[in-house]
């Protein structure tokens, strides 16, 4: 379970000076009043004692509740004879660290059952050992009721603790692996097929100069735009990868779709929102998104945003008055395939957020994002 040194109990709430004085108490009992033989046995078993509690602590399986088993018999011996009863509270403490449910509750219950009627016994039988320090057996036995549950639910704490921490590390590792995706999957969409684009007509352009040089004048002048535009197209990537708040992003939209001649109508205030920035910054690609298919694909002549924060989620309505999305055969899978909705499923999906789409007169999108996004040591066990 433990370390051997792990018998100097830490964080118990009991001062580490008051665990020294248990340790030296037990020879003080056997000294006192006893016949050599008594003291003999009495050295014996606290030595038996500790080798036990030691070998509890390093030992697996039914070895734990073998040195368990043997304490709990020492304890009311040295209970029994010579009214020493604080070596319950070392195996109060030992159980408490048990991590086996079934048998922390096993080894708890027969504990405060033996301690119980050991200390019955002892003030039954009038012995005055007993009565003479009864305030402090009766704190014992409150010690060892309350000290094993203390300690088993604060180990169990600190075990949810370390999980969570492992689990939150986790989860900044898929973070960053999913932006790494995202990233490769928008670079081999653009650069990638630029670059393809620019080497085959450079090579074509090349095989023409001498058979064809207004041919190939053409293909150097295809390259020279080919270029221009994947320059433009990494420096979107970038700005992307700065992320974006909502309201940043609909003044850019304000301007796209002024400059498509299309009228613009926001209800909502996107700057107070509860949503986090990679939340938001989702939302606000999704918008883009949007707002260029109405502009490329819609021929619509109104652009309504909603924007409706709520206390789980935050929702944003992007509805026009264009020709709406076909509902069935090639063509809407191949819309669908081509304007990005897929892309914008995946990075909602990413979040724990959705897109549903609403066809009738025009298109409506309406895109959630949870306020908060839900991000996805195992210690031996007895």
């Amino acid at each position: 379970m433990q370390k051997w040194h792990h018998i100097f109990h830490k964080n118990t709430g009991i001062s580490p000076y008051v665990w020294v004085v248990f340790y030296i108490l037990p020879f003080y009992f056997i000294f006192r009043n006893s016949s050599p033989y008594q003291a003999t046995s009495g050295i014996v078993m606290i030595v038996l004692f500790f080798i036990c509690y030691m070998l509890s602590f390093v030992s697996k399986g039914w070895q734990v509740y073998f040195w368990t088993s043997i304490q709990i018999i020492i304890s009311i011996a040295m209970t029994l004879m010579f009214g020493y009863v604080y070596f319950s509270i070392f195996l109060a403490y030992f159980i408490g660290n048990i991590q086996n449910r079934i048998g922390f509750f096993t080894l708890y219950s027969i504990h405060i059952v033996t301690t119980f009627l050991s200390i019955n016994f002892g003030l039954a039988v009038q012995n005055p050992v007993f009565l003479a320090q009864f305030p402090f057996v009766l704190i014992s036995l409150i010690g060892v009721i309350l000290l094993p549950v203390n300690t088993y639910n604060r180990n169990k704490r600190d075990k949810l603790e370390g999980e969570l921490e492992h689990a939150n590390k986790r989860i900044s590792e898929l973070v960053k692996l999913e932006e790494r995706q995202r990233i490769a999957r928008d670079l081999h969409d653009t650069i990638g097929q630029k670059l393809s684009l620019i080497g085959l007509k450079s090579d074509l352009a090349g095989k023409l100069m001498q058979k064809n040089p207004a041919k190939a004048q053409e293909e150097i002048d295809d390259v020279r735009q080919t270029a221009r535009t994947a320059l433009k197209e990494v420096r979107e990537l970038v700005t992307e990868m700065r992320g974006t708040r909502l309201e940043d992003e609909l003044f850019r939209v304000k301007q796209i779709l002024k400059a498509a001649d299309i009228q613009l109508l926001v209800e909502g205030d996107p700057a107070h929102t509860d949503t986090s920035l990679l939340a938001e910054n989702v939302v606000s690609m999704c918008l883009k998104e949007a707002v260029t298919n109405i502009v490329k694909h819609s021929s619509a002549t109104k652009c309504l945003v909603e924007i409706e924060p709520t206390r789980t989620e935050l929702i944003v309505r992007v509805q026009d008055n264009g020709t709406g999305i076909a509902t069935g055969g090639k063509e809407s899978r191949s819309y669908y395939r081509g304007n990005g909705l897929r892309g914008m499923k995946e990075r909602l999906e990413f979040i724990n957020g959705s897109l549903d789409i609403i066809c009738g007169d025009g298109t409506m999108l309406v895109i959630k994002a949870p306020n908060v996004v839900q991000k996805p040591e195992k210690e031996p066990t007895l």
